[in-house]
């Protein structure tokens, strides 16, 4: 019994000493879980971004689940939501009127780190005087060109429908393929297509998925946005038609920077791809033109970080997110990576962007528009993608240009983000 005793009370005590170790020494870990919707450039970035948390703020421990946004992230998302959400999410700014007016996010309005983000970043990502995002990056969308090419065969960049048909023929009398188009991808096709209804239909009607869930307006009867599908058309026949749907984008992109094509209707995405092959390749980029001439560059907030609004673990969040506003050298290295743009203060890539001058001549021109304008209409997992299926079917041939419109309209009832 003495003995039994004296176990007890040495265990008790080296609880003590532990609980007392704990207390003065070393500090507790927090495990922060992230579930990441990664854009085609972005992996690598958990590195960078788990080294600076862990020079800061060396309790914190990062658990990623990184996986692509464009096929596997919403669909996770639905999984977390009947599970219980990870402490952050990361998406894009759209992801933001999606999952904002659900109580699934936290308002970070009113914290400091907001303070170090660009005014632009604020307004796409709230909702009723909530913020609930922090937007790291941008993308520009638009038609990539290659300066050679152009200079070589006298070629202007064109703002109407007829200047691009000129274009067009020029090169194709001089044997150039006028697009390099990426077709393989489901999201890629969805992304054009968008790209032309953010000129041609959202720029004209902001609220024109609205009147389409109110039955006002239909993709079978609206001319302007029959135009817009059109456009892949353009794009499909002006193209390598037989490789569009096999080949894929960073073979597709190096085409470009090899010569082989003159443009390409694609995003910032592709400079790493061009970059890859060629670091001294020259490059600019353009809007669409779209039907009266007057199209901008297509500004897309990217990258957005979220904090779950059921989180155990906020003040760390809080911490994280303190830490991607203020390392700017983190956010340097996080830029260059993946060749984007900073949505920071004072922050700017160092990596060399032939691109950046024309990025510049449009904002100060003041010829830039947000891509939310048509996301935050249109909701891109189910709709959208479902429609960028139905164009392919229909580039290939085994449904009518009619039916892909008629098929839109069917799913009306799942376009609100």
């Amino acid at each position: 019994m003495k003995k039994m005793t004296r176990m007890l009370i040495g265990g008790l005590m080296i609880m003590a000493l532990i609980g007392t170790s704990l207390a003065w020494g070393a500090p507790r870990k927090t495990t922060v879980t992230i579930l990441a919707g990664l854009s085609s450039t972005d992996d690598g970035m958990q590195e960078i971004i788990t080294k600076a948390v862990a020079a800061k703020y060396p309790g914190i421990t990062l658990q990623w689940e990184a996986l692509g946004w464009s096929d596997n992230f919403h669909p996770k998302m639905q999984q977390y939501i009947q599970t219980g959400l990870p402490d952050i999410i990361v998406g894009k700014a759209q992801d933001v009127a999606t999952y904002g007016g659900q109580g699934l996010l936290a308002d970070l309005k009113g914290k400091k780190y907001l303070t170090r983000v660009l005014d632009a970043a604020i307004p796409g990502v709230t909702i009723k005087g909530k913020t609930y995002g922090l937007v790291y990056n941008c993308l520009y969308q638009g038609v990539y060109y290659n300066r050679k090419i152009f200079a070589e065969n006298g070629l202007k960049v064109p703002i109407t429908h007829a200047e691009l048909a000129k274009v067009i023929g020029t090169l194709k009398a001089k044997g150039i393929t006028p697009f390099a188009t990426h077709m393989v991808d489901t999201w890629s096709i969805g992304n054009m297509t968008m790209q032309f209804a953010i000129n041609d239909v959202f720029s004209k009607t902001p609220t024109w998925g609205d009147q389409f869930r109110a039955g006002k307006v239909s993709f079978a009867t609206s001319a302007a946005y029959k135009k817009c599908y059109e456009y892949n058309k353009l794009l499909f026949d002006n193209t390598w038609s037989r490789e569009t749907f096999s080949l894929p984008q960073a073979d597709c992109d190096a085409r470009m920077v090899q010569g082989l094509a003159a443009m390409k209707v694609s995003g910032s995405w592709s400079i790493q791809n061009f970059m890859n092959v060629d670091p001294n390749f020259d490059f600019g980029v353009f809007p669409f033109p779209n039907q009266t001439g007057d199209a901008k560059l297509i500004f897309e907030p990217n990258m957005t970080w979220m904090k779950s609004a059921r989180t155990k673990h906020s003040a760390q969040v809080d911490q994280v997110f303190d830490v991607l506003t203020s390392d700017k050298k983190a956010a340097i290295a996080f830029l260059n990576l993946t060749k984007t743009s900073s949505m920071l203060k004072g922050v700017s890539p160092t990596f060399p962007n032939p691109s950046q001058k024309d990025i510049d001549k449009y904002a100060a021109a003041g010829k830039l528009i947000d891509a939310n304008s048509g996301n935050n209409q249109l909701q891109w997992g189910g709709f959208q993608d479902e429609n960028a299926k139905d164009i392919a079917s229909w580039l290939q041939g085994t449904m009518t240009l009619k039916q892909a419109l008629e098929a839109a309209d069917s799913r009306r009832a799942i376009s609100k983000p």
